[in-house]
């Protein structure tokens, strides 16, 4: 929506309404500044325009709700203190995602190994297994949202999301963003797919603020002040997760690469590729 304002008597714009958002939140737009849009009778203050009232709402609407906290340490309470920054970089929000991911991963496929399925056909072959397999986890991130307002990976990289009046989101919120992440964040997780909803993400994170989930679903994303502790703890999940996923893909991806290298089917025949064996 395309937005005009009146500012030392001349009239402005057209702004997008992310941008007026943006103004009112840092501040430079009172809740008396005369605006208008289309279709809107005629020219009104900013805090009378629909859209806009939520802004200024947050601006001192105190929280209604106590929002409840992971199980930490007295020392980790201490080091998180630091009143907590709004909209955190990109890069540590990618990396608690793709932490969350990893560790699901590498239990998934750990388990598709335990429940004796065949991994060699999974991999080499398109499959409805694979086309779902981030699912779950999605399931999983809006029940750790709504009862902790943040998930392993973001609790270790300091990452919680809120309403925009500083409460919890409900489970139906919680499900509503998990599943846009799903379907616009990472494309399902197939590559080319999630290749470009990263790269659109990124666009417009960088042009509205916010990625797009968050935007439209009024949601704010702080990060606590990063600690060595729990830097090296996202590091060693991490590891683990790799760890997880080697152990189950890695005999099956030296055969294939033996296929295609007689030098590594003579040593991996004289030397068997570490791993979990098939199961029968």
């Amino acid at each position: 929506m395309e937005v005009w304002l009146i500012q030392d008597g001349e009239k402005i714009g057209p702004f997008h309404d992310f941008e007026i958002r943006r103004k009112i939140t840092v501040g430079e737009l009172p809740a008396m500044t005369p605006a208008w849009h289309e279709g809107c009778g005629s020219w009104k203050p900013l805090e009378e325009i629909e859209i806009f009232r939520r802004e200024f709402d947050n601006a001192t609407a105190p929280a209604s709700e106590e929002i409840p906290e992971m199980e930490v340490t007295s020392a980790e309470k201490d080091e998180d203190s630091a009143p907590a920054k709004s909209q955190p970089a990109l890069i540590r929000r990618f990396c608690a995602r793709w932490l969350d991911l990893s560790l699901y991963s590498g239990v998934w496929w750990l388990g598709m190994w335990a429940a004796g399925q065949d991994i060699e056909s999974v991999i080499t072959s398109p499959s409805w297994i694979m086309l779902f397999h981030f699912v779950p986890w999605f399931v999983l991130e809006s029940l750790f949202l709504s009862k902790y307002s943040t998930t392993p990976g973001k609790w270790l990289l300091g990452i919680q999301v809120f309403n925009s009046n500083g409460t919890r989101l409900d489970l139906t919120a919680a499900t509503r963003r998990s599943m846009n992440v799903l379907f616009i964040g990472i494309g399902f997780g197939w590559l080319y797919l999630m290749i470009f909803c990263h790269i659109l993400g990124v666009i417009v994170a960088k042009r509205i603020g916010t990625t797009l989930w968050d935007h439209t679903g009024g949601h704010q994303v702080t990060a606590a002040p990063l600690h060595f502790s729990k830097v090296t703890s996202a590091i060693s999940v991490f590891f683990v997760a790799i760890m997880l996923h080697m152990l189950v893909l890695f005999p099956y991806v030296a055969k294939d690469a033996a296929k295609a290298n007689p030098e590594l089917k003579k040593h991996f025949e004289k030397h068997p590729p570490w791993g979990l064996p098939p199961r029968k």
